[in-house]
């Protein structure tokens, strides 16, 4: 297939970008390279993809020097002419929609950079999708969606109008856009909630990644809600593998589908959602405990409380991805913390 990923410099997009050409597909990485967290990574990233990042021009598709078939371009997704072009000139069979901006504690400063990538940002690749009837539109959901539900684990059929956050709020309304399109377009889209993804050339912003950073710096570490939050840590490889197999199978709408009882996972049109978490929640106390080994290092903890937009709990029913691809991430965190700490080293020395 030729498949455009979005987000290729980031950090889900990155190893999905690899996965896929290394099955043989012509991929198109885009992302507009933004400066939320440090820019050197994505760089790296992209140098790890052949793509040298002193070359790259708005707009250029940019040939990697290392892996046949791969191209990059840096465009902005409120660049809805960038993409039309784009569209028309490569026609692609699939698009995975992974860019967006990222985090929820940051959604409380920055709304405005939601707005722009999350709520216009995905109208705009949807739509050129559905202009040049693309084969199947699979898009970054979020574990944040299910906000104030307190129903454990997480189901896809589970009520989620209650977002405790705006990044939340545009991940919800990502999955309702998506679904108008899928119904009065026929365009077969599937979002996907990811739970706390983590793994090598991962996002600084994300808890695991600043526990270890200040632990070898011998700063304390803030652990919020005074250590009892309990997350559905799912390791990289888990979670591009799951995509790579929706990515195969556009849904076609289920005929039984009643308006009567609805299930929100699914639809009589081409739309589907499903969960990809590890469906064992860690406590965070655990995690902690997990770098430490790896480091070698004791962490001096500091208690704090929780934060605004924060849920206590993150636990992901997987059964739907189950039953439909026969698949369940099983990488246990220990594992994946190892061989995170051994890339961070690796990396930073």
């Amino acid at each position: 297939m030729k498949v455009l990923v979005t987000g290729a410099a980031g950090f889900i997009g990155f190893h999905l970008v690899r996965r896929l050409l290394d099955r043989g597909d012509d991929v198109v990485g885009l992302d507009n390279l933004n400066d939320y967290y440090d820019v050197g990574l994505k760089h790296g990233r992209l140098a790890e993809t052949g793509i040298d990042p002193t070359v790259v021009a708005d707009g250029a598709l940019v040939p990697s020097r290392t892996l046949p078939g791969y191209r990059f371009v840096k465009l902005d997704l409120i660049d809805a002419g960038g993409l039309a072009r784009l569209f028309a000139a490569e026609k692609f069979d699939a698009v995975c929609h992974l860019a967006a901006q990222a985090g929820v504690r940051y959604s409380l400063i920055n709304p405005q950079a939601y707005v722009e990538s999350n709520f216009v940002g995905f109208a705009n690749i949807i739509e050129a999708a559905k202009t040049h009837r693309v084969g199947h539109f699979v898009y970054a959901s979020s574990a944040s969606v299910y906000g104030l539900n307190e129903t454990l684990p997480f189901s896809t059929r589970d009520n989620v109008d209650h977002p405790v956050s705006l990044y939340a709020a545009s991940k919800k309304s990502n999955e309702l856009i998506a679904h108008s399109y899928s119904h009065l377009f026929a365009l077969p889209t599937t979002g996907i909630r990811f739970f706390t993804v983590y793994g090598p050339w991962g996002r600084p912003d994300m808890a695991y990644f600043l526990f270890t950073k200040a632990i070898l710096a011998g700063r304390p570490i803030e652990v919020y809600n005074y250590g009892e939050m309990r997350r559905d840590f799912t390791y990289i490889d888990d979670i591009v593998e799951g995509v790579v197999r929706i990515v195969d199978r556009p849904p076609a709408g289920e005929p039984g589908w009643s308006g009567k009882t609805p299930d929100p996972s699914s639809s009589k049109a081409p739309y589907r959602v499903y969960n990809i978490g590890n469906g064992r929640p860690v406590g965070l106390m655990d995690l902690i405990g997990a770098i430490e080994k790896s480091l070698g290092r004791k962490a001096e903890v500091k208690l704090l409380p929780i934060q605004p937009g924060d849920v206590p709990v993150t636990w992901a029913d997987t059964s739907d991805i189950e039953r439909d691809f026969n698949f369940r991430p099983k990488t246990l965190v220990e594992t994946g913390i190892a061989r995170f700490i051994d890339w961070y080293r690796s990396i930073y020395k």
